[in-house]
């Protein structure tokens, strides 16, 4: 069950910025405000709820559009005066109809702007591309790749090569990344089995 976390209402004037990030890749999602009564019902209702400065009342996203942020965890940072909030978006989180309301690909964890770039590969020039040239070509190759890679990591580790393994282990994320985007899986869905192993 979710804690209140432990914030210091009298030194904020009972209203603190709230972050949301995405609890399976890390980008963050979007920021809001939230008092006490924000709070206690995102804990309540496990639905990411602030106060909405403009409309000067509780608002819980996605009352009306459906795109809810499911609450997965919160706390405070170490001055007690803002909330971090890991959270599972339901639908994009931006009225914009994007994943977060910062948007751009430069705001991105490392992997995030890394799967962005190889998405973008999709249908570029083979010829000029080695990353179309594998998303474009027989699966089969993209695989053996990785396999490749795997290998060179395990070699490099057996070793004790600590430059090799890190250099090797960076092949192998990349080639990793263009597999699940020639098939069409996203990080999210590979941590969200992780997150359920972990249960």
């Amino acid at each position: 069950m979710t804690t209140l976390p432990n914030i210091d209402w009298e030194k904020v004037d009972n209203m603190v910025p709230a972050i949301v990030q995405h609890h399976l890749t890390g980008q963050v999602l979007m920021q809001g405000y939230m008092n006490p009564a924000a709070l206690q019902r995102t804990i309540d209702c496990q639905m990411v709820t602030f106060f909405s400065r403009s409309k000067q009342r509780l608002w819980t996203k996605g009352e009306e559009s459906g795109n809810h942020l499911k609450l997965v965890t919160l706390g405070s940072d170490c001055d007690h005066d803002s909330i971090l909030i890991q959270a599972l978006p339901v639908g994009p989180t931006c009225h914009l109809g994007t994943t977060s309301c910062f948007a751009d690909v430069a705001n991105q964890p490392l992997l995030g702007k890394l799967a962005a770039v190889v998405a973008s590969r999709r249908d570029g020039d083979p010829d000029s591309s080695y990353t179309a040239q594998l998303l474009q070509g027989n699966p089969r190759r993209v695989a053996q790749k990785v396999g490749e890679e795997g290998v060179e990591v395990a070699l490099a580790a057996a070793t004790n090569d600590k430059q090799n393994l890190k250099d090797e282990a960076a092949d192998l994320l990349y080639h990793l990344t263009v597999l699940l985007e020639q098939q069409q899986v996203s990080f999210a869905e590979v941590a969200q089995v992780l997150l359920k192993r972990a249960k």
